[in-house]
């Protein structure tokens, strides 16, 4: 598959707010101007920002999202030794609770509940994400080392009439992370062996979308390793959001690989496999969730676990990313 790498500003809508076809292509660093979702087809355009923490002790999610008719904001944080979660998420009318940069680096991410709050903020070291709850305060640093890539792809879905919807979205890995975790008046602190991964969307969907998500980070044999891996949303698009990150250097991966797992036994080792990549995840933990809220319904099942295998880079080298941890996920929104 041909894709083109986009090293100039561009804007992901026309001043109409229609789709830019100048905008397909994949970047290195967020050069995508997404003004201009929500100037037009009210109801299908979608935004959050949502960030993943994997630590020694804890894993944490992070979600602020505005999806036109309503926002849905969450937090989630899950004790690795004692398997016990906590997770609060609140799902409202509108878009008043949710506060969300017109384009990646514009400006905060917060939302405001009265269980939750969440706070977003760039910095020149990189991204400060904090949330609240009842139970539970967090306050953690996902740094962005000099250099360090991240990837944005913009796919499009075509009909007989053009496009019409469309997605950018940021898949930013193996950004070290360090801060702390306050649960029920008890500290967690951590500063090393920790990664945050971050999911930047804006776009326009349509109702009824499947996809699969990957990711993975670590250290194997001296150098961090970043994985990034998109299924079924992508397919057929002329796009994908396959990468490997290597010391902070991204690998485009253009080819469309071949997921294998076990639908009915989440838990068995999923397959990801292609001539850019033989992959094995090994689950340890399923963050199964259902929402069913009129007019949306989604079916999550996302896996934590450990990665083995390779990937190859862009030279043509086989890299290998054995015990990097990270996640694996099969997801069916109705929104």
């Amino acid at each position: 598959m041909l894709e083109r790498e986009i090293t100039e500003r561009v804007s992901l809508t026309l001043p109409d707010g229609r789709f830019n076809p100048d905008a397909q292509g994949w970047t290195r660093t967020p050069l995508h101007d997404t003004s201009g979702i929500g100037r037009r087809r009210w109801g299908r355009n979608k935004r959050w920002e949502y960030w993943n923490v994997m630590a020694p002790t804890h894993i944490v999610a992070l979600t602020v999202s505005h999806v036109d008719y309503m926002s849905l904001h969450s937090v989630w944080v899950f004790d690795r030794a004692t398997s016990a979660a906590i997770e609060v998420t609140d799902i409202l009318p509108l878009g008043r609770s949710a506060t969300l940069p017109a384009s990646l680096g514009d400006g905060p991410a917060r939302a405001r509940t009265r269980r939750l709050s969440i706070d977003i903020d760039e910095n020149d070291a990189g991204t400060r994400l904090r949330a609240r709850t009842s139970r539970l305060d967090l306050d953690i640093s996902a740094e962005r080392p000099l250099g360090h890539d991240a990837l944005g792809v913009v796919v499009p879905w075509r009909s007989p009439r053009g496009i019409s919807r469309f997605q950018y979205t940021v898949k930013d890995v193996a950004r070290p992370a360090r801060g702390h975790i306050t649960v029920d008046g008890t500290t967690h602190d951590f500063d090393t062996d920790a990664w945050a991964v971050l999911d930047h969307g804006r776009g326009r969907w349509p109702y009824r979308v499947w996809w699969n998500w990957a990711a993975g980070s670590g250290v194997v044999d001296g150098r961090v390793i970043g994985l990034q891996l998109g299924s079924k949303w992508t397919d057929g698009s002329g796009s994908t959001e396959n990468a490997l990150v290597v010391d902070g250097r991204l690998s485009k991966i253009s080819e469309e690989l071949r997921w294998d797992y076990d639908a009915n036994e989440w838990m068995r080792p999923w397959r990801i496999t292609g001539d850019s990549a033989e992959l094995t995840f090994t689950p340890f933990f399923n963050k199964s969730s259902r929402t069913n809220a009129l007019v949306i319904s989604s079916r999550t099942d996302q896996l934590f676990g450990v990665w083995s295998g390779w990937a190859r880079d862009e030279h043509g080298q086989k890299i290998a990313v054995d015990g990097i941890q990270g996640f694996a996920e099969d997801v069916l929104n109705l929104w």
